[in-house]
């Protein structure tokens, strides 16, 4: 583990999330193919850890699971892409869980697959290791942490505690949904099969080697309508602006 490489560690994104709250906009779509400049969302996570130098993703797949597995099998991002099926909802954790046997390296990455952040995901693994940390969240400053809670670090960057979504005007540091796991962590997990990392892991290990590492770049998360149109508006000019320099 001393001397791992980003190269050595695989990735497991989260996508069987029904997207309830995005029905009126995407229709029966699965949430993580909701469309961003002519492409799954999705595609951006995966760009990103093909770019950081991740050579093997597992999709942990649930509502419409086909859907995603058979555009991800027709596809090639230029890494390897394997799938684990939860055949019926699991939760975040569960489904993190339920993808244990594929997930072969130790530490791994986990992300959220309808929220985005550019991270350099090197730097955040060397984090990850100076603190011989069994489990490391990423965090993001929000202006929206009302629909998030908020996180509470001390000065080593352990996790103190996380607060419940409330009204605030400030930005806080919230949780941007990537995070880097020893193999050690699925034996902290709860034994059932459908449970939260949120509210069931997270605050177990609270106390332990749980540590939070800041990033300055841009959260973006898909989850209701309004910030799903924002980010669409957004890449869409970027688009634009890049296509104009070319």
């Amino acid at each position: 583990m001393a001397n791992m490489r980003i190269n050595d560690c695989d990735g497991a994104i989260l996508c069987g999330g029904l997207g309830t709250r995005l029905r009126n906009v995407i229709g029966d779509t699965p949430k993580v193919m909701a469309e961003v400049n002519g492409h799954p969302f999705l595609d951006k996570i995966i760009t990103h850890l093909k770019k950081e130098g991740i050579p093997r993703v597992v999709l942990c797949t649930g509502y419409k699971a086909g859907t995603v597995e058979s555009y991800y099998r027709e596809h090639n991002f230029g890494l390897t892409i394997d799938f684990s099926r939860e055949h019926e909802p699991l939760g975040t954790g569960g489904a993190l869980k339920n993808a244990r046997g594929h997930i072969l390296s130790d530490p791994f990455f986990v992300l959220n697959g309808d929220s985005f952040l550019p991270a350099d995901l090197q730097a955040f693994l060397d984090f990850h290791k100076e603190k011989h940390a069994l489990a490391s969240i990423l965090i993001a400053q929000a202006d929206w942490a009302k629909d998030f809670g908020s996180i509470q670090i001390d000065g080593t960057g352990r996790l103190k505690g996380f607060s419940e979504k409330k009204d605030s005007a400030l930005p806080s540091w919230v949780n941007a949904g990537i995070y880097c796991f020893n193999q050690e962590v699925f034996s902290y997990m709860p034994k059932g099969r459908n449970f939260s990392l949120e509210t069931d892991l997270f605050p177990k290990l609270v106390g332990t080697k749980f540590y939070g590492y800041r990033s300055d770049q841009k959260f973006m998360d898909i989850g209701i309508p309004q910030r799903y149109q924002s980010i669409k508006q957004d890449m869409e000019r970027g688009k634009k602006i890049e296509n104009q320099r070319e």
